[in-house]
């Protein structure tokens, strides 16, 4: 009985899912992604410290 239960529960959500997709403005997560994680590297390379790219650690 469990198999049958969660195979109906996964087929359920996958066409929720697919609805939602279809029928409303859902964000495409893996731009939103890219886009946060190149605002981040900026950011980030913003507030870097100057130097000549080599720590002091790897002499």
């Amino acid at each position: 009985m469990g198999f049958f239960q969660n195979t109906v529960s996964l087929l359920i959500g996958t066409g929720c899912g697919i609805y939602i997709a279809q029928n409303y403005n859902v964000p495409n997560i893996k731009k939103l992604m890219r886009s946060l994680m190149g605002r981040a590297k900026e950011l980030e390379e913003s507030y870097k410290k100057p130097g000549d790219g080599k720590s002091k650690d790897h002499e």
